[in-house]
């Protein structure tokens, strides 16, 4: 493993880590605290493929994926008030979204690498997020996949409820996931400065 790889793989274990530990806690009625830092991982992600190449934001990604089964792992041994932290429908659907939305960026933004330099870092976190949102609320929440953990009652979940407070009808996991991905959308935007700051920090020529 290059050298030149180990501060991205630093930075996506510690977003990874930070959001695992940030999820206990809420913030407002949809969201936790995590919700702020998840997406943080995108903009690793985007950094590592602009000045590496997509071989690199793979390896830091993967970095990023064990780091959350061991995260995982030790959620499911940690009990609290209503049994484990971490439940086997969320470890599911929290290491599946993390993988195939951060695997995704990484395609699409090789594909628009070429473009104007805002496209594909926008581009690739917005359609990334929003596969990692969907995928991550319907396998930890959907009543129609209560079969991959019977024992794990997420009916609370699935209560029906004006979407965001005001909206129509739809299960309280719906507005979980619509706050959840406008928030990752919002800080998608908000990460364009930044990429373009350490993009060019990592590639002026040394002195």
């Amino acid at each position: 493993m290059s050298r030149s790889y180990l501060p991205g793989i630093l930075a996506m274990a510690a977003i990874v880590v930070a959001s695992n530990i940030l999820v206990q806690f809420l913030l407002g009625d949809y969201l936790t605290w995590g919700a702020l830092t998840y997406p943080l991982a995108f903009l690793v992600n985007d950094v590592m493929n602009r000045v590496y190449g997509p071989t690199a934001a793979r390896r830091v990604v993967w970095a990023g994926f064990a780091t959350g089964v061991a995260c995982s792992l030790i959620g499911t041994q940690i009990v609290g008030e209503f049994g484990p932290l971490v439940t086997l429908r969320i470890a599911m659907g929290s290491g599946l979204a993390f993988l195939c939305a951060q695997m995704l960026d990484i395609v699409i933004f090789d594909r628009l690498r070429d473009q104007r330099w805002w496209k594909a870092p926008l581009a690739s976190t917005m359609v990334g997020s929003t596969v990692d949102t969907a995928l991550f609320f319907t396998v930890a929440f959907a009543a129609t996949l209560t079969f991959l953990e019977p024992g794990n009652d997420v009916s609370w979940a699935g209560g029906s409820l004006p979407l965001l407070g005001w909206g129509f009808s739809a299960p309280l996991w719906v507005s979980m996931a619509v706050a959840d991905w406008m928030v990752k959308l919002g800080l998608a935007l908000l990460a364009l400065a930044p990429f373009r700051i350490l993009v060019r920090k990592l590639t002026q020529p040394v002195a």
